[in-house]
């Protein structure tokens, strides 16, 4: 199989910005625009970087178009994406979003939708927008639809919606990364019940998908978080840990077992496991890391968590990587399936559409590798590719 056609061009837009009390830098990066849109989240990471948020906005570039169906009245949108160079649990972080977002609002009304990503919740930039005057940060695409009252009201029954103490909105993402991970399971022969699994990060994504990992039979043995691992061989009691954990992802330890024990936080790679599942940081895998993952699949929770050196020496290993644009698709779509009208706004609908969607996406890339032997991103992205080509000929132009 030949390389994508997909080009890699330069993005359209790119705004840097420089805080003016704290000097913290913040960046938007607008790389592709569909009926002029774009959709991508808003992270806080200290020592994010230009580089790193060109590089999320390429992705979403990817995801939106991954998800194209022809028969969802949900259009995909463009990719972009925002990054602000700032620890969420600095003091001031969130003033340095409040001038952030009031800097780059014009951008945010009429082209980038966003939302929470990593370090950044919902509720959080949701007050912030309000006080800068904004019933959302995705005004721009409810411009575009009809009956917007409507698509408000399905949006904020959603999020209120409540999942096992969790919201419905904090759980779709990691639910959509535990059915890419049972999907690569059952590529490699692996029934729930026979699999383990080891997840890196315990906020949104990685807590959801350990939860439902856990939930379908599937032996979660280790997770972790900024504070480090946390294992038990036998299967750990990720209820218990999601009750114990606090609004970042960090775990009370005073909640484990007797039978649980904790290492530094870079031992999850080494944990055998039949999933390596990396769900917060982007970066953690380099090529030094490979010869100590012992693991059947990586299912990338996170954005851009594994190198490419790393991903080759993993391919030449045999260890397939489920790539990121694929595996935490379901947040950015389930917004919009949400929003379009395509499913009902409850936990039912929503973890069905997730469900059908990443199975039949899984399956397509992976039988798709197989024939052509390549990897699953290559055959993810000519995927995008066939999707995009299709999507600019439903909307004429994409950009």
């Amino acid at each position: 199989m030949s390389a994508p056609a997909l080009p890699d061009t330069p993005a359209l837009l790119e705004i840097t910005w420089t805080d003016p009390v704290t000097g913290r830098k913040g960046y938007v990066v607008i790389d592709t625009l569909v009926r002029g849109l774009a959709s991508g989240g808003l992270r806080l990471r200290e020592g994010c970087t230009l580089d790193e948020v060109r590089g999320l906005a390429r992705g979403m570039t990817r995801k939106e178009a991954l998800v194209y169906d022809p028969a969802d009245k949900y259009v995909p949108l463009g990719g972009g994406k925002g990054g602000i160079d700032v620890d969420p649990a600095d003091p001031e972080a969130t003033n340095v979003l409040r001038r952030f977002l009031a800097a780059v609002l014009p951008v945010v009304r009429a082209q980038w939708n966003t939302g929470e990503d990593f370090g950044l919740r919902q509720e959080t930039i949701e007050q912030v927008a309000a006080e800068l005057g904004m019933p959302s940060t995705v005004e721009a695409a409810f411009a575009t639809i009809p009956d917007a009252a409507a698509s408000r009201a399905a949006l904020a029954q959603a999020f209120g919606t409540m999942v096992g103490g969790i919201s419905l909105g904090d759980l779709v993402g990691g639910y959509g990364v535990a059915q890419a991970g049972l999907a690569a399971a059952a590529r490699l022969g692996k029934a729930p019940e026979e699999t383990t699994a080891v997840v890196q990060g315990f906020g949104s994504i990685g807590g959801a998908a350990a939860r439902y990992l856990a939930e379908a039979g599937v032996r979660v043995v280790a997770v972790a978080d900024r504070e480090g691992l946390i294992r038990n061989d036998a299967g750990l009691d990720i209820e218990a840990l999601l009750a114990a954990r606090d609004g970042l992802g960090v775990i009370d330890r005073a909640a484990l077992r007797d039978t649980d024990t904790v290492g530094d936080r870079d031992d999850w790679l080494a944990v055998p496991c039949d999933l390596l599942v990396p769900a917060a940081m982007s970066y953690v895998i380099d090529e030094d890391d490979v010869p100590r993952i012992d693991a059947g699949a990586v299912v990338e929770g996170a954005n851009m968590p594994t190198l490419p050196a790393a991903e080759a020496a993993l391919a030449k290993r045999g260890i397939p990587v489920v790539p990121d644009f694929l595996a935490n698709v379901m947040t950015n779509a389930w917004w919009w399936w949400i929003v379009f009208q395509d499913i009902e706004p409850n936990a039912e609908a929503s973890f069905a559409k997730i469900r059908g969607v990443m199975h039949r996406l899984v399956e397509t890339v992976t039988a798709d590798a197989a024939e052509s032997g390549c990897t699953l991103r290559e055959a993810a992205l000519h995927l995008v590719d066939r999707n995009s080509k299709a999507l600019a000929e439903r909307v004429g132009i994409t950009a």
